[in-house]
């Protein structure tokens, strides 16, 4: 029976799949061969880092940290060391039970028990055993001090932390930073990460922008024959090759859409995970693409017959250009974000954007940016300017508000969920409410700002920049919260007092929990007047 076990690592799993999961039937596919296939090759020193981007439900977390590391102690090298971890470290403590009841079990230690003897060093979070071996478990962000010949990367997010623009940097840091020099041979121990994609900025897309050395194995819930990256439609079948450039793997697939793991996951609960999941959470974790073929939390059709032409923009009572700040230039080493302004401006309940800029720039060069549009937007545009907390964000309010004596400015603090900032925008996109403004007939071309606006805006929130988003949203909630914009400069310059325009009330949006709430989205309305901090 031993030699049945050393067979493959799908066969070890059938065969000891009963005492970590009794009463429930072994079910496999092409999907689960895939994996199992390039953990072999990794076993086999063929591949020293993986990834392998797979939808939920693949049993991911059992096959990767507890079967296969049971599976090389028994028939690979009983002294290996293997260092496992997750976003949350009650799951590294589940997968180490299950790894204790498998390995300890009457099967498993009447077949192996010769070489994976558990030693009296044998607790909850590191089993070690009489030959050496260990096995240790740790959540993601207390990966320093761990070392291991299998370093093991079981979801580094939680899908929060992913949306989280500051939980996510935090986690790809550690990845760059402690994660290369957790393994006990730099030359043959090896590290795989497995993990559904939350953002384009996630770790495995900071594995793919920087280049590492990964041999990545990608697998959608439905096949998708192209996909398209950086504007380019490419071939989006997975193929690999191991580190000495031999063929491993083709998604064996044929057709746009074929399931990835119909015997467990048919057609019909394929189409209720969508319903589910919404179309950018399931784009990015059944499909592995972080942003969906047609948008995100915005639909490119939306602005389907929304480009119009400069002569059709009836008279707009008022407009507001946002700004969004990012005072980095551009470097080769890196793709840090943009200092982005968007102008737009509202008729009734419709919304025209006019105009969206974005540059890499210096500080200086940012604020003279500026003031260089206050001189060319239509007279009365306001200017409205995030404001950083902290000393530093009231030194900067000052700076720009000196520099653009005479024109109107309002400087507010910004939410850090940008979803929530660019929802009440998406609403109004969807209703047919937003326009783009063109220069001329768009039949005859568009602007070039207008194609690379809706590029970011439908990539969002999954997008590697977000910056045009943020300043449009910024720009909108400011008219739409409003129903004027009451400034009278305090200095001697132009400026225009907008008069109030009758809104139609067929269009109102209301957040119950919130006082005062009925006007624009669920927010009271703005009383401030001139320059406000």
């Amino acid at each position: 029976m031993r030699a049945r076990h050393a067979e493959s690592l799908l066969a070890f799993v059938a065969d000891f799949w009963h005492i970590l999961e009794p009463g429930r039937e072994f079910v496999t596919g092409a999907a689960i061969e895939a994996i199992a296939l390039h953990l072999e090759a990794v076993s086999r020193g063929d591949i020293q880092y993986l990834l392998i981007n797979c939808p939920p439900g693949l049993m991911k977390s059992l096959l990767v940290s507890v079967f296969w590391p049971a599976w090389e102690w028994a028939v690979k090298s009983k002294t290996l060391g293997f260092l496992t971890s997750s976003f949350a470290l009650p799951n590294v403590i589940r997968d180490n039970n299950k790894f204790r009841r498998l390995v300890t079990s009457e099967l498993y230690q009447g077949l192996y028990g010769d070489r994976v003897k558990p030693s009296a060093k044998w607790g909850e979070r590191r089993m070690e055993t009489e030959a050496t071996g260990v096995r240790e478990g740790r959540s993601f962000e207390g990966m320093t001090g761990g070392r291991g010949d299998r370093v093991i990367i079981d979801d580094p997010h939680s899908v929060d932390g992913g949306e989280s623009e500051d939980q996510r940097n935090s986690t790809v840091q550690t990845f760059r930073e402690a994660i290369p020099d957790r393994l006990n041979d730099m030359q043959k121990s090896a590290i795989v990460v497995i993990m559904q994609r939350l953002h384009a900025n996630d770790v495995s897309g900071e594995i793919k922008k920087v280049g590492l050395p990964y041999v990545h194995l990608n697998l959608p819930m439905e096949f998708e024959e192209w996909r398209e990256e950086n504007g380019v439609k490419i071939d989006a079948r997975c193929r690999t090759y191991d580190d000495q450039g031999r063929f491993l793997f083709e998604d064996w697939r044929k057709h746009d859409g074929e399931l990835l793991f119909p015997e467990r996951f048919p057609r019909e609960v394929v189409e209720g995970l969508k319903i589910a999941k919404g179309s950018y959470a399931y784009a990015g974790q059944y499909q592995q693409r972080p942003t969906a073929r047609e948008g995100g939390l915005f639909k490119r059709s939306w602005f389907a017959g929304k480009i119009i032409d400069r002569a059709r923009v009836p008279a707009l009572h008022y407009r507001c250009r946002a700004w969004d700040f990012a005072a980095t230039e551009e470097s080769a080493a890196t793709d840090p974000d943009w200092t982005a302004g968007v102008r737009g401006g509202r008729h009734g309940v419709d919304y025209y954007i006019e105009n969206a800029q974005k540059d890499r720039l210096s500080p200086a060069m940012v604020q003279r940016l500026v003031k260089q549009n206050a001189e060319i937007d239509p007279p009365g545009t306001l200017i409205r300017l995030p404001r950083d907390p902290g000393q530093a964000g009231v030194d900067q309010a000052h700076g720009y508000v000196t520099a653009l004596a005479g024109y109107p400015v309002k400087i507010e603090p910004v939410s850090k969920n940008k979803v929530n900032r660019a929802t009440p925008l998406a609403i109004q996109a969807e209703f047919g409410h937003v326009y783009l403004v063109n220069s001329g007939p768009p039949e005859e071309g568009l602007d070039a700002w207008i194609e690379q606006f809706l590029d970011e805006l439908c990539a969002f929130p999954s997008g590697a920049h977000d910056d045009q988003v943020d300043a449009a949203s910024d720009m909108f909630n400011e008219l739409a919260l409003n129903d004027q914009i009451p400034f009278s400069s305090m200095s001697i310059g132009r400026s225009d007092i907008v008069q109030q325009v009758e809104r139609d009330t067929r269009y109102q949006f209301r957040d119950n929990a919130i006082p005062n709430s009925g006007r624009g989205f669920g927010t009271a309305p703005s009383s401030t007047r001139g320059i406000s901090f």
